[in-house]
């Protein structure tokens, strides 16, 4: 069993060194390596750790597990975190309950509860940069001398990493928080019992940011979406609007909800054929108190010169940027995009994404999409990814691109 366990680890030493050693882009390279000892260890939750010498404070860049801690900020030198970057030597902790070291865990306040934990310094051999942390064994069990080595030497490898190829990391101050989701669950009936599609999501979304939703089909992610737009309902946990609870709102919230607070991007389009697209726009803005005049919302998507060509007379792309154009007359604070350029090419997918682009970067609006394609996730401030009804892990993008500069 020894053997095989070595065998494993000498393994996973061989993939770390492949992803980082070998990197076109540093942060997918490390997220990756975090996921490879999250996995080879058989855990439930991980972390990379950078500090910001500026503040002498610490934020998790990548994280795989059930809690979303994207927007924590901790001070050197407090919690574990803080601790083993401040010292520069790595902590083990076999069981929490009864460790005088452990006060509690960024986890803990996110619906985790640490029962076992591996806390590693980044260290450049010049100075600690961060620390890597890893969260639970699955099957209850502890942490042994080995499963510190390897984390030891996936942190070594890291850190001098990122000191070749450099990694710069701004932590500014906490985002505002526009909507959480805790702990929330989702069931349908299914036969004679129920199919739990979501399992228990915990995610902020903040203020003026882009999150994409990646996941396989089926994972969950429209259908968190959709509870998020008042679309559907969450059958347990709870759903926050601004603070305000929003887990079971009555029908007139509901109907203001989705109207004044809200704009949606379908990959159908939903245009009305006997419109044109200005009208189509018009419709909208007449369902809210302070609109958008309407032309503005046309010309914001580059249509001015097409305004009055019904949906027949339009491209796909154009009709998908008639739809962002509905979606923005409301001047919402949260647009929700499921999979707007799915049914597009590449050309008119990119010229729809510069448009979004657009809309987060100078309107101050928050944009959530929803897409099978990993490519438009470079583009976001945070992607979150989906699997089997929980959230798998977020990663923060660094330096995201432009649509423009997206291959597929």
């Amino acid at each position: 069993m020894r053997m095989a366990e070595d065998k494993r680890y000498v393994q996973a030493t061989y993939q770390i060194m492949e992803a980082l050693l070998e990197v076109d882009n540093l942060e997918d390279a490390l997220s990756g390596s975090l996921e490879i000892i999250v996995n080879t260890l058989k855990s439930e939750a991980g972390a990379i750790w950078f500090l910001d010498p500026a503040t002498d404070r610490l934020t998790p860049l990548f994280h795989i597990g059930p809690a979303d801690i994207s927007n924590t900020i901790v001070e050197n030198g407090m919690g574990i975190e803080g601790v083993v970057t401040k010292t520069g030597k790595s902590i083990m902790i076999e069981d929490a309950a009864n460790d005088p070291r452990f006060d509690g865990s960024i986890f803990d306040d996110n619906d985790l509860v640490t029962k076992t934990m591996i806390c590693v310094p980044l260290n450049n051999l010049h100075e600690v940069i961060g620390c890597v942390q890893i969260i639970n064994k699955k099957d209850g069990g502890r942490y042994d001398a080995e499963e510190l080595k390897l984390c030891e030497h996936m942190a070594s490898l890291a850190a001098i990493t990122i000191d070749e190829k450099g990694l710069v990391v701004d932590l500014s101050e906490k985002k505002e928080v526009l909507a959480v989701l805790k702990n929330v669950t989702k069931e349908f009936p299914s036969g004679d019992g129920v199919l739990q599609v979501l399992k228990g999501i915990n995610l902020e979304i903040y203020k003026n940011e882009f999150v994409v939703i990646l996941g396989e089909s089926g994972c969950g992610k429209t259908t968190m979406m959709n509870i998020v737009g008042g679309m559907d309902f969450l059958t347990d946990g709870q759903l926050l609007i601004e603070e305000k609870d929003f887990s079971h709102p009555t029908d007139a919230e509901l109907t203001r909800y989705r109207r004044e607070y809200v704009g949606f991007i379908f990959q159908a389009y939903n245009l009305m054929p006997n419109l044109t697209a200005l009208e189509n726009v018009e419709f909208i803005a007449e369902l809210v108190a302070h609109p958008m005049p309407p032309k503005e919302a046309i010309a914001k998507v580059k249509l001015s010169d097409r305004e009055n060509n019904y949906p027949g007379q339009l491209s796909g792309g154009q009709q998908q940027r008639v739809s962002i154009a509905r979606a923005i007359v409301k001047r919402p604070k949260l647009i929700l995009a499921d999979e707007p350029t799915a049914a597009l090419d590449y050309t008119t997918s990119i010229e729809v994404l510069s448009v979004i682009e657009e809309i987060v970067k100078n309107q101050g609006t928050t944009v959530m999409m929803v897409t099978h394609n990993a490519e438009i996730a470079k583009m976001a401030d945070r992607v979150v990814k989906l699997r089997n009804g929980r959230i798998a892990s977020i990663k923060k993008n660094l330096h995201p691109q432009h649509a423009e500069e997206l291959v597929w």
